[in-house]
């Protein structure tokens, strides 16, 4: 048989992109190279999370440079992934993924996620060595190295999260094995993007002139008080339009209708606005044309910390320490003992995002 099976680029079902480009063919192909140790990376969810944790790609090509990098996520965050230069093929747990963990084997599989689902998946993996989360036979979630104690007792100890001053990258990297030297996240962005993103924001207006504020409204379904308060929101809008240097692009989705709605009224049409129903990658596009982002922990600090957009980030019940900014920001949090909660809802009032004012804000955005 002429195919080189075994070559890292076939792709099985159809030509390879040397074959596409020039007509090259396997025997004499200057192209060939064998995929090396095979390593299984298990994330699926939530988008933000997934995100962050492509900050481990660079390390590990450091450390195994020949590497074929396999990873299984959700569908929804399939987006995340396109042109990444790192993973060679990416599984969809809802589809392919389980179907091909019963046949293929890995030299490494490194799972970080305490969610059984995700465990389940890496301990299925037929692999030499597991790194991260995994399950027993009793079905019990357990750490399959003793790197991984660590944030498996943060996830189940609230004392110990927080009281940790590791950022979520250095952990990852610790269980994992690798060295930590401040790895971004991975999000690659084509020019045609990143084009489509500023003529997106010159058709509403865009004034090149004035420095682009983003004031991400949403902040996941999960954590209800991560989002910063209406009031806080319209106040801290209408500061930033009262800047003649400033501009301020209002970014949210589906969830975020009726806030925005009400925004553009109390602004008079003086924001720009990202559209609800913007793709992943639009979003990112988005984000990357900021000078700098307001948001609290949610998807849209991941894109920025990813694209090198500076980022101001607002933290109550979720851990600004866990955070990485790779020196690109600030995370403001307010001071109170319940602070890092990580509760899905809060009677206190004011609750600590209440106590992240405008004011210093927009300080420490532009003094």
């Amino acid at each position: 048989m002429m195919l080189k099976v075994d070559c890292r680029h076939f792709p099985g079902s159809r030509p390879c992109r040397f074959n596409k480009e020039s007509g090259q063919t396997c025997p004499d192909c200057p192209h060939y190279q064998t995929k090396g140790k095979r390593i299984l990376i298990t994330k699926l969810d939530a988008l933000g999370d997934v995100l962050r944790t492509t900050a481990l790609l660079p390390g590990l090509k450091e450390k195994y440079p020949d590497s074929y990098i396999v990873w299984i996520t959700k569908a929804g965050a399939a987006d995340l992934f396109k042109n990444n230069p790192y993973v060679n093929e990416l599984w969809i747990a809802e589809t392919d993924a389980l179907a091909r963990l019963q046949t293929e084997e890995f030299d490494l599989v490194i799972n970080p996620d305490a969610d059984k689902w995700t465990a389940a998946l890496a301990t299925t993996a037929k692999a030499k060595i597991r790194l991260g989360m995994i399950l027993d036979r009793n079905g019990d979630l357990c750490a399959a190295n003793p790197e991984a104690v660590e944030w498996m007792e943060m996830g189940a100890f609230d004392h110990l999260k927080k009281a940790n001053r590791k950022t979520y990258q250095q952990i990852i990297y610790e269980l994992s094995c690798l060295t930590y030297r401040q790895q971004k996240p991975v999000l690659p962005l084509t020019d045609a993007e990143r084009t489509w993103g500023q003529a997106f924001l010159h058709e509403q207006g865009r004034n090149i002139s004035r420095k682009l504020i983003g004031l991400n409204l949403g902040g996941g379904g999960r954590w209800k008080n991560k989002r910063w308060t209406e009031a806080h929101i319209s106040t801290f809008s209408q500061m930033v339009v009262d800047r003649p240097d400033l501009q301020l692009l209002l970014i949210g989705g589906p969830w975020e209708r009726d806030l925005i709605a009400r925004l553009h009224a109390r602004l008079a049409g003086r924001a720009l606005f990202s559209g609800p129903d913007r793709t992943l990658r639009e979003l990112a596009s988005l984000v990357a044309a900021c000078n700098t982002l307001v948001t609290g922990d949610s998807l849209a600090l991941h894109i920025a910390t990813a694209l090198g957009t500076r980022v101001i980030a607002l933290f109550g019940p979720t851990s600004g320490a866990e955070i990485e900014l790779y020196g690109n920001g600030k995370s403001l949090t307010a001071s109170l003992e319940c602070g890092c909660c990580y509760l899905p809802s809060c009677t206190n009032k004011p609750d600590c995002m209440e106590l992240i004012l405008p004011d210093l804000v927009l300080s420490t955005i532009a003094p």
